[in-house]
């Protein structure tokens, strides 16, 4: 949800956040491999993660955006410092950046990098990254390729001072429309996420895919008004997300059994707001493999301002978060969360409380 950043950042950030809050014993050398991960509800009513040999796992970690930057030695230290997972952000236009056409040089670092993990025990999520649907509007080469943008012919202008803005630009509500709506791009889509499975499957760190970023949609009506907005992502949840969930379900099942799917609700859920999505079915044989991945930021610290303690953003998002994985029995990885800096008193005492409410309903946490 941030703006990217390098390897050395990332390593930055991980010693200020071991100087807060524990980032979890050191990985023993039993048997590694993420495909044997399996998942029991605890009798808090909390769905944990477990290992081979039965055992909870308490799976810490971090983002890593910028992953043609990452280093061999990066994710050896990120483990030495007894983190266990990280977050791959996958763009699909630099995946795919022609129709058809596969960037075979992309594909074999992805695999790369899970060789590396699973060589440090590190457990990994491939995560399909978008922000403002893609590279057409913000440049660059994230999210989706400019070739998959249908605008409608409405215009775009950026606003510098607020990217996130840009979603609710009609040009941008267009795109997602018809990346939801239109045949040839849901089975471009599909293909993708069944070529990318069909190269990962088999690397023992690879624990899943995080299916889609922060998805977004068509908001009929004044997006400043948070009743419009909420009823924009329960119709968006209920209807073209979860078809596109479905398909995407499907698209990876054709190629790999083994890997966890995990799906976002709205951004809207940290603002206390409890997604609508529904239960998924998983095709595979056994037991069910579908996880949950919502985020937890708060906006006005997103927007510069140090966090205040009384305004109850952790107590609201864990009110908010916690009943459809329960109901489910869904194991959480919140996939992204934690300010743009804890150097202040306030962000400082977030990230504490953000640890400890995650303790509560997560199985598992990346930072951003």
């Amino acid at each position: 949800m941030r703006v990217r950043r390098s390897a050395a950042a990332l390593l930055l950030t991980a010693a200020a956040v071991l100087g807060t809050v524990s980032a979890g014993p050191p990985a023993d050398r039993g048997p590694f491999d993420a495909r044997k991960v399996s998942a029991t509800t605890l009798a808090d009513g909390r769905t944990a993660f477990t290992d081979q040999r039965g055992r909870v796992l308490d799976l810490r970690g971090f983002n890593l955006d910028k992953y043609d930057e990452t280093t061999e030695a990066d994710l050896r230290e990120l483990a030495a410092n007894g983190f266990r997972l990280v977050r791959i952000a996958v763009s699909w236009s630099r995946l795919e950046p022609a129709p058809g056409h596969y960037d075979r040089a992309q594909l074999a670092r992805l695999g790369q990098l899970l060789d590396w993990a699973g060589k440090y025990r590190l457990y990994a999520v491939v995560d399909y990254h978008q922000d403002v649907y893609g590279q057409y509007f913000l440049g660059g080469d994230g999210g989706a390729p400019a070739w998959t943008t249908r605008d409608d012919g409405l215009p775009f202008t950026p606003d510098p001072a607020d990217w996130f803005a840009g979603y609710f630009q009609p040009s941008v509500q267009a795109a997602f429309r018809h990346l939801y709506d239109d045949p040839d791009l849901r089975r471009a889509q599909a293909d993708l996420y069944t070529t990318v499975a069909r190269e990962l499957r088999g690397k023992r760190a690879l624990l899943g895919y995080d299916l889609f970023n922060e998805p977004f949609g068509p908001v009929p009506g004044d997006p400043a008004d948070p009743a419009v907005l909420a009823a924009a992502s329960a119709a968006l949840e209920q209807g073209r997300l979860a078809a596109m969930y479905r398909r995407l379900i499907t698209a990876v099942r054709q190629v790999d059994r083994d890997a966890w799917l995990f799906v976002e609700p709205t951004v809207l859920v940290g603002q206390g707001v409890p997604t609508s999505l529904p239960a998924f079915t998983d095709p595979r044989p056994g037991p069910d493999r579908i996880g949950y991945a919502p985020h937890f930021y708060d906006t006005a610290v997103e927007a510069g301002r140090d966090w205040d303690p009384a305004g109850g953003f952790v107590e609201d998002y864990t009110a908010a978060v916690t009943a459809y994985p329960r109901a489910h029995r869904l194991p959480v990885l919140v996939g992204e969360w934690g300010p743009p800096s804890a150097a202040t008193p306030g962000n400082a005492e977030l990230v504490r409380r953000q640890v400890t409410a995650m303790r509560t309903f997560a199985a598992g946490w990346t930072m951003w």
